[in-house]
């Protein structure tokens, strides 16, 4: 029994041995692994940046490399697929990234994307360029908001078009003539060369500081030159093509860049990606910044001020007109976000408290409702804590407000409603009695006055009449059973 017993105990103690080495085999296992922990990881935060660059992707871009360098983020992935945008915008953008002290990718991304006119400087600024198969950047020719931006070809071009592009600039067309120095495209008017000279200097400046193509930079400004990924990258203007985010970092990992006064050595091996779409107001925010539409609002918010200063009293085109030009401002960049917001905040609130004092119809309340809503959406920044303004705050006042306009107005037409107590209007339907009756004509007393009254059948004293009519000073009335 003894022999037994410890037989089992052996048993037992090897079997015990042998899940505590298996135990220890799986962690040493899952630490291999993982590697290191998701804290330990590093962070690169891929920023979208899509559609016309304005205020809002302005807005975005900084506060996505505010975060990036916040949560320490290795890297940032700027990903590009732009028409353009404004000038304000681009540089905004730009300084940005010239400010951060965390590296910024610029990506054309996905393939058929392309980086145009602005999105070209912003790739020229970045610390490391890059583009996806089928993608395209330049012509960065600055173009007036509200007119053409082509210019008419000049006959030498013609004439060389099919030359290679060194040549159909510089070669003389005829032995013995003096070469021509390369041609600036856009306008020939005297502001318009200014915005073009001024952007080529300022895109010149930028190849030289990350030492890319800057002959490339200035023609893609003077005229309008376009390059596709393959070309771009054989011509010095980027520095890597790759089909994925992934692809990208596995090609850059190692590579060395000035970031602000430093030097960093990107190590992106294991790297977490972390993508940051523009939300809902960012995007709704982005359709207001179209230059397009900035330019109808601008329109709406001229057009519509000078109608009401001229015929006052309609309330609409004042409102609208107040509205639209302030967003107008935004839109244009000549109004921050937060000044605008707080314009249109107080606007909203000047107008629903002047529609509790104003027969206005409701014109007035429901455009200060818009304007409040549109003022709280320009405010609300969600990365901040305790700086932002939530929707539903936001949504909650403008509903307060609207629910106050809806009461007093209620309350309006109520009074309306109700029977007149005073005046002449207040005598017809009153009812008198008779306190005389002198040469055929009676005298009735209704609210302590007396009043001629004159009935079809002459009435007795004592007798009540009810006021049908009033003729002058005469009341008109019946007598009552």
């Amino acid at each position: 029994m003894a022999t037994l017993i410890g037989m089992f105990r052996e048993f037992a103690r090897r079997v015990w041995r042998g899940f505590a080495l298996a135990a220890l085999a799986l962690l040493g296992f899952a630490a291999a692994l993982h590697g290191q922990s998701p804290a330990e990881q590093p962070f690169v935060q891929v920023l979208r940046l899509e559609g016309v660059i304005g205020p809002a992707s302005a807005d975005f871009v900084a506060r996505g490399l505010t975060a990036a360098r916040a949560r320490g983020a290795k890297l940032v992935v700027l990903e590009i697929d732009t028409p353009g945008g404004l000038d304000t915008s681009m540089r905004a953008i730009i300084k940005d990234i010239l400010a951060s002290p965390v590296p910024v990718v610029a990506y054309v991304a996905p393939e058929g994307a392309r980086a145009a006119s602005a999105g070209t400087y912003v790739v020229y600024a970045s610390h490391v360029a890059a583009m996806a198969p089928a993608t395209n950047l330049g012509a960065a020719t600055p173009v007036p908001i509200g007119l053409p931006g082509a210019s008419p070809a000049r006959p030498t071009e013609d004439r060389r078009k099919d030359a290679p592009a060194g040549e159909r600039d510089n070669k003389p067309e005829k032995p013995g003539e003096q070469a021509r120095p390369m041609p600036s495209g856009g306008p020939r008017d005297a502001m318009g060369e200014k915005a073009v000279n001024d952007a080529a200097a300022y895109i010149r400046g930028l190849a030289q500081m990350r030492g890319r193509n800057a002959e490339f930079a200035e023609r893609s400004v003077r005229e309008a030159r376009s390059l596709p990924a393959e070309d771009a990258l054989a011509a010095g203007v980027i520095d890597v093509i790759a089909t994925d985010v992934r692809e990208l970092l596995q090609k850059v990992d190692g590579r060395v860049v000035v970031a602000g006064p430093a030097k960093i050595a990107l190590e992106l091996a294991g790297a977490r990606i972390e993508t940051l779409a523009p939300d809902w107001r960012v995007r709704l925010l982005g359709v207001l910044s179209n230059p397009t539409v900035a330019l109808v609002l601008l329109m709406i918010g001229i057009y519509g001020l000078f109608f009401e200063f001229t015929s006052p009293g309609f309330g609409v085109p004042g409102v609208a007109g107040a509205i639209c030009l302030l967003l107008a401002l935004y839109a244009f960049h000549m109004l921050s976000a937060n000044w605008a917001g707080v314009a249109l905040l107080l606007l909203g609130a000047a107008l629903m408290i002047t529609e509790v004092f104003l027969p206005s119809f409701g014109v007035i309340g429901i455009g200060g409702i818009v304007a409040f809503i549109a003022g709280g959406l320009l405010l609300i920044d969600t990365d901040v804590p305790g700086f932002g303004i939530p929707t539903a705050a936001v949504v909650s006042v403008a509903l307060a407000g609207a629910a106050a306009i809806v009461v007093v107005g209620g309350l309006a037409l109520r009074v309306r409603r109700r029977a007149v107590v005073s005046g002449r209007e207040e005598l017809v339907g009153a009812v008198g009695r008779v306190v005389a009756v002198e040469g055929g004509e009676a005298w009735a007393e209704l609210h302590g006055e007396r009043w001629r009254v004159r009935c079809a059948a002459p009435p007795a004293v004592g007798e009540h009449v009810r006021i049908t009519a009033i003729d002058g000073l005469t009341l008109i009335g019946e007598t009552q059973t």
